[in-house]
This record gives C-alpha cells, structure tokens and sequence, in this order.
C-alpha cells in the first residue's frame, strides 16, 4: 500500500482484450479488482490505480530500448519498487505462472548501495512492466 503521505499514482493504459487483462492482472498479479464496465477494469495495483482500457486492435509494444547495467529494457514501462519480500514472492507466483519474462528476475549493481533485485515482463496487450526491490530502499534516488 501507499504511505499516508504520498499520493496514489493513476495510470491509464491500453488493451486489446479485458479477458485477457482480467486474467493477468486479477489471476496472475493477483491484484483486487475495483470498479469496471464493458470499457475498462480499474485495479489496485498496491495500492495505486491501474486502469486497462479496452482499445480495439492496440497492441502496446516499445518506442525503444534503454540500457541499464548492460541489459537492454523496454520504454516506456511502468511498474513498482517493492520490499525484497514482496519482489521474490512476486518473482516466485510469476514463474510459477509460466510467465515468459522480458528480463528474468536477477540482481544489477550487486555490492553498490544502489543494488536491486529487477524483473521485466509484458502483460497480454504488450505493455512493459518492471517490479524491482532496493536492499536499501533509502537508495532510491541516490547519486
């Protein structure tokens, strides 16, 4: 969940079949389910709003590719900084589900203060995601 002093995040994104959507999202992410219509799902994506959209025929795929720590990932993407706890649990319940990962959880920057668990997958409409998990989560905007 999100910290009583920071605001919930709302993303907007497009999907090309709700069945689908409702499946990874609800069945795979295992995220609650908010409000809905023949046009749209909300989610609680820990805590913040993640709203798929059905767009007839829109297959999301990435403007491009940036690299970090010599990995190519995909942009845009989206996605959340975790505990390690909750990214292993959550690397565990996604392997166990078969998914086919863009990245497969791993460790970058092992031994600096900016070292990270990180895992990229796309959803079924091809919309990017990156769970990661800092050892120091104060590490997160360091220099």
């Amino acid at each position: 969940m999100t910290s009583p002093t920071l605001p919930a995040f709302h993303l907007a994104i497009p999907v090309d079949d709700l069945a689908s959507a409702r499946a990874f999202y609800g069945g795979v992410l295992g995220l609650t389910q908010g409000r809905s219509s023949d046009g749209w799902v909300d989610w609680d994506f820990y805590g913040h709003q993640v709203v798929t959209h059905l767009v007839p025929g829109a297959r999301s795929q990435a403007a491009g590719h940036g690299t970090v720590d010599g990995q190519r990932v995909p942009v845009p993407h989206f996605g959340l900084v975790l505990s390690v706890e909750a990214f292993q649990a959550l690397a565990e319940r996604l392997t166990d589900a078969g998914t086919d990962f863009v990245i497969e959880p791993c460790l970058r920057y092992a031994g600096l203060p900016a070292e990270q668990w990180t895992m990229f997958l796309l959803d079924p409409a091809g919309n990017a995601l990156e769970f990661k998990a800092l050892r120091d989560p104060a590490q997160l905007f360091a220099r």
